[in-house]
C-alpha cells in the first residue's frame, strides 16, 4: 500500500513538474512576443518620424546672381550682374607700359592714344600734344554747380576745341553733370548741344554724372534707378541731335550705383585707375591714369586709350569714328 501510494505520489508530482515547465516555456514565449512586438512598434514610429522630416535644403548661395570683380585697390568684391550687357575682352597679358603710356597688344582692336581736358589745365599747347602722339582729346564743355545747380560753360572750352582741331586732334566732348532729374539731365543736354553747335565734332558726346563725396552736394541722396534715368534722358536727346551718345563712369558708380542692365545699349567711358582695364562689362574708351605728364601741358592731365575694333583686312586707315 505504500508503495502504491508512494508511486501515484511521484506520478502526480511529474505531471505537475511537465505543467510547471509548459507554463514557464509558454511565458517565456509571450514575453518574447511581446518584446518583438515592442520593437517592431517603436521601429515603425521611428521610421515614420524619419520619413516625415523636411528633406535636406541645399546651402543658401550668399553671391547668386552676382559677379566677382576687381575692386582697383588689389581686392576681389561681389557685384549685381547684369546678363545683358557685354563683357569686356580684354586680359591683363594684352597690356604693356611704353614710357607715359599703356599700350595694347591684343588681336582684334586697334588703339587711340587720347587725354581728358578741362579748364583745369589751363593753357594747353595743342601743337606739342599732336606731336607727343596724342591721336583725341575729349574736351569738358561744361558743367552744372553742385551747390546751387547753375549750368556753366567751360573757361577753356573754345581755346581747347579750336587748338585740337587745328592740330589735327579728333575730338569728343563731356558735360559734368550734376543733375537731380531728369528735366535737369534733359536741360543740360540742349545746354551742350548749344555750345557744339559750330564745332566738328567726331567723336561721343559724354554723360559725366559723378559723386562729389568730398563736401555736401545736391546729388547727395541720388538712387542708381534715379541717376539711371537721367542718363538715359541726357543719351536720348543727344542721339535726336545726330550726335553718338557715351556714358562716363568709374568702378563704384558703374558696380553699385548705375542699373547697368538698362544701359546696355550705350557707349562706355570707364575711369579704372590701373595697368590693365579690369571694369567687368564692355566700354569703348578706358581712362588708366589721372597723373599723366604730356608735352604740351603743364600739371597732371588724364590719360585714356580708345578701343576700335579692327577690319579683317591688313592696312587699313584709322577711323576717327567710335564703331
Amino acid at each position: 500500500m505504500q508503495i502504491f501510494v508512494a508511486k501515484k505520489m511521484h506520478q502526480l508530482y511529474s505531471i505537475r513538474t511537465k505543467k510547471i515547465k509548459r507554463c514557464d516555456c509558454l511565458k517565456k514565449k509571450i514575453v518574447a512576443g511581446v518584446c518583438a512586438a515592442v520593437a517592431l512598434s517603436l521601429a515603425l514610429v521611428l521610421g515614420g518620424c524619419k520619413k516625415s522630416e523636411e528633406p535636406t535644403l541645399p546651402p543658401i548661395d550668399p553671391h547668386e546672381g552676382m559677379v566677382e570683380v576687381s575692386s582697383g585697390m588689389g581686392t576681389l568684391m561681389w557685384v549685381p550682374f547684369f546678363e545683358n550687357v557685354k563683357l569686356n575682352e580684354f586680359e591683363a597679358e594684352d597690356f604693356y607700359k611704353a614710357d607715359e603710356f599703356i599700350e595694347f597688344s591684343g588681336e582684334g582692336y586697334y588703339t587711340r592714344r587720347g587725354i581728358d581736358v578741362s579748364e583745369h589745365q589751363h593753357e594747353i599747347d595743342w601743337r606739342a600734344v599732336a606731336q607727343a602722339g596724342i591721336d583725341f582729346a575729349m574736351i569738358r564743355a561744361g558743367y552744372r554747380g553742385y551747390s546751387a545747380g547753375g549750368l556753366f560753360e567751360d573757361a577753356y572750352f573754345r581755346q581747347n576745341m579750336e587748338g585740337a582741331l587745328a592740330n589735327g586732334i579728333d575730338v569728343g566732348v563731356y558735360f559734368f553733370s550734376q543733375a537731380v532729374t531728369t528735366e535737369e539731365a534733359r536741360e543740360e543736354a540742349q545746354f551742350l548741344l548749344e555750345l557744339i553747335s559750330d564745332y566738328d565734332i567726331s567723336l561721343s558726346v559724354v554723360f559725366d554724372w559723378e559723386q562729389i563725396g568730398t563736401v555736401p552736394a545736391r546729388t547727395d541722396g541720388v538712387s542708381g534707378a534715379q541717376l539711371t534715368d537721367f542718363a538715359i534722358a541726357f543719351c536720348d536727346v543727344i542721339e535726336d541731335a545726330g550726335y553718338n551718345p557715351m556714358i562716363y563712369l568709374y568702378r563704384y558708380i558703374g558696380y553699385f550705383l548705375y542699373e547697368m542692365g538698362r544701359l546696355a545699349d550705350y557707349d562706355l567711358w570707364v575711369g579704372a585707375i590701373g595697368s590693365y582695364p579690369d571694369f567687368y562689362y564692355k566700354h569703348q574708351i578706358w581712362q588708366y591714369s589721372i597723373t599723366g605728364s604730356i608735352p604740351g601741358i603743364e600739371g597732371d592731365v588724364d590719360l585714356n586709350i580708345m578701343f576700335v575694333r579692327a577690319p579683317a583686312h591688313e592696312g587699313y586707315p584709322k577711323p576717327p569714328i567710335l564703331n
